[in-house]
């Protein structure tokens, strides 16, 4: 199987910044697009930023200009840095990576368990 473990969620304050990470592990072939999502309270989740492999990103327009993802290909890791961070941030945020698997001729998508950013005013 595949695991994505996220970290670097925490409570900062409005204005700050933080830097999450995702590391992708176990049977793993090649890791193709990643992303983050996020869902707040009472809401549907949502595409925060994805990046192909090739490193081409792309971001909601609620991101635009404040978040930035990057990735590291040979240690299988997706990070969202997160700067001026606003009280409409707070969410559990989720890695997505679309993996192929060893033994697979074809990709699979798998989530992560989320992590915790909060955002006070």
């Amino acid at each position: 199987q595949v695991q994505l473990v996220e970290s670097g969620g925490d409570l900062v304050q409005v204005g700050g910044s933080l830097r999450l990470s995702c590391t992708a592990s176990g049977n793993i072939y090649r890791v193709n697009d990643m992303g983050w999502y996020r869902q707040a309270p009472g809401k549907q989740r949502e595409l925060v930023a994805t990046i192909t492999r090739d490193g081409s990103p792309n971001y909601a327009d609620s991101v635009k200009g404040r978040f930035t993802i990057s990735r590291d290909n040979n240690k299988n890791t997706v990070y969202l840095q997160m700067n001026s961070l606003k009280p409409e941030d707070t969410a559990v945020y989720y890695c997505n990576a679309d993996v192929r698997r060893r033994g697979y001729y074809y990709e699979k998508n798998f989530w992560g368990q989320g992590t915790q950013v909060t955002v006070s005013s």
